[in-house]
């Protein structure tokens, strides 16, 4: 049986509809999905990266691209009232459920769904504390405990690489994105390509690092 780690920030839609997608693209499988909340915006800054929403003609089209993908994929999404907004508050609650620095799938499920399906505005108090009734904390969402494993947990991530959400993880190998979902049901499937030099070597040739200029 595979474990996979499923990091994720509620603030990507592209998480949601990964989450989504997950059980579909693993049918069949013997897994386990630890579910582990990091923020985004520090793995962001950390690579000297911008998020689509910080770019304006990108932002547009990541909206209406996601539209479409839960168009395409059947699955139900709706751009809440306000994007981006500040996740902070879900990720605490999210992870005020546990008693460590992972969520179960109905804890994720519940967070991403009230976010993301229904069009309502992010971090209103009273969905939130809707919210919090229907998932029972067992730890204060904003206690020092909470705040620190949250931060932990993007420390972890940036420390292993990552660079957005969703990052897929499993045997050591990293599957970033809502599109990569096919590839890592290949990989599970024991594609031999993922052994030859096309995978393993694909980054190891050298690049321009200074942008040149016209």
């Amino acid at each position: 049986m595979k474990t996979i780690t499923f990091h994720f920030d509620f603030i990507s839609p592209f998480a949601y509809l990964a989450f989504e997608k997950l059980p579909e693209t693993l049918a069949g499988l013997s897994y386990h999905v630890r579910y582990k909340p990091v923020l985004l915006g520090p793995l962001l800054r950390h690579h000297g990266l911008l998020g689509p929403a910080e770019v304006a003609p990108k932002r547009e089209w990541t909206l209406r691209h996601v539209l479409w993908l839960g168009h395409a994929h059947e699955i139900p999404i709706d751009m809440p009232a306000t994007h981006p907004f500040n996740p902070l508050p879900y990720l605490r609650l999210a992870l005020s459920t546990s008693a460590g620095g992972e969520t179960n799938r109905f804890v994720t499920e519940t967070i991403f769904r009230d976010i993301w399906q229904g069009g309502g505005e992010p971090g209103d108090p009273a969905r939130l504390a809707a919210l919090k009734a229907r998932l029972h904390p067992v730890r204060e969402a904003d206690g020092d405990e909470v705040k620190a494993q949250l931060r932990a947990n993007t420390d972890e991530a940036i420390a292993a690489g990552m660079f957005g959400t969703p990052t897929l993880e499993v045997d050591g190998q990293h599957f970033w994105g809502f599109d990569s979902l096919p590839v890592l049901r290949d990989y599970l499937d024991g594609d031999p390509w993922f052994g030859e030099d096309a995978w393993k070597e694909a980054a190891k040739r050298p690049g321009l690092t200074a942008r040149g200029k016209p």
